[in-house]
């Protein structure tokens, strides 16, 4: 009994107390809550420049400078949020195609390989991230006929053709990064149709324990004020970016090729990440 009585002394010793639990929380909390805010804070400063930027800089450089300053800027967004980032691979060229999870994907990808982004047309709806795509490369995804979806295909070729980089997310939706949901494969026929590589990323995102992180996923009801409030919040956050080989594009159909890069992405997911 006294030889117990010891080990729970011990114990007691080193695990803090329930009164000091309690205590603390109304400590920890609001720094936290102080944190985020000072990050959106930073955030809105952050994309306030970008759009100046773009509108007084832009004009007067050429692309090669403009995408060396979206890259730039896309790695500070990143820090501003307090997510690391962190590459594994070689070199992403031709048409880039990852998974998607958050709105971050964007700028992640912007920071290893700034490239002209496939995108949704609601996105031209946002405040200020409308405004910014769409003088940044954005290909604006038309919906509802088969000739819009043509005149998408049309452009991606012509960007691919002249060499640039283009990126997009065949998932069409995004989801909480545990799985790949189905591709649709329409896109790849640019590449095919350009004769350039296709480029698998995995995307993957990592909390201060290398465990995955769930605050990014942008799914579901979630707003994207909500989305932001939880990165902000984070402590510790990374985002994994995987650059897988290239898959080449000569004497293979769109389908296979969508299901090749597919099972590539779902593969390096369900590998566990550098940590380090």
């Amino acid at each position: 009994m006294q030889s117990l009585r010891n080990h729970n002394a011990q114990m007691n010793a080193v695990l803090p107390h329930p009164v000091l639990l309690t205590l603390a929380r109304p400590i920890v909390l609001p720094f936290v809550h102080g944190r985020a805010l000072l990050r959106l804070i930073r955030l809105f400063l952050h994309l306030a420049w970008g759009s100046a930027t773009i509108a007084l800089v832009f004009p007067f450089i050429g692309i090669a400078r403009r995408r060396w300053l979206k890259q730039r800027w896309s790695r500070q967004l990143l820090e501003v949020l307090g997510v690391r980032l962190q590459i594994e691979g070689g070199i992403a060229e031709g048409l880039l195609v990852a998974n998607h999870v958050s709105f971050l994907d964007i700028y992640a990808i912007n920071a290893v390989a700034p490239a002209a982004f496939v995108s949704k047309d609601e996105v031209l709806g946002w405040p200020v991230i409308g405004w910014l795509s769409r003088h940044t490369e954005t290909i604006f995804l038309e919906r509802g006929s088969r000739t819009a979806a043509q005149r998408t295909k049309e452009h991606l070729v012509a960007h691919l053709s002249r060499g640039d980089k283009v990126a997009l997310f065949p998932e069409g939706t995004t989801s909480d990064g545990s799985t790949v949901l189905p591709f649709h494969g329409a896109l790849f026929q640019a590449a095919i149709d350009a004769q350039v590589p296709v480029t698998p990323i995995g995307l993957r995102y990592l909390d201060a324990k290398g465990q995955p992180s769930p605050a990014p996923a942008y799914i579901g009801d979630i707003s994207l004020g909500q989305c932001l409030w939880a990165i902000a919040c984070s402590s510790g956050l990374v985002v994994n970016i995987s650059v897988l080989p290239a898959q080449a594009t000569s004497q293979v159909d769109r389908r296979h090729l969508s299901a090749h890069t597919h099972h590539a992405i779902s593969q390096i997911l369900h590998h566990p990440a550098r940590t380090t």
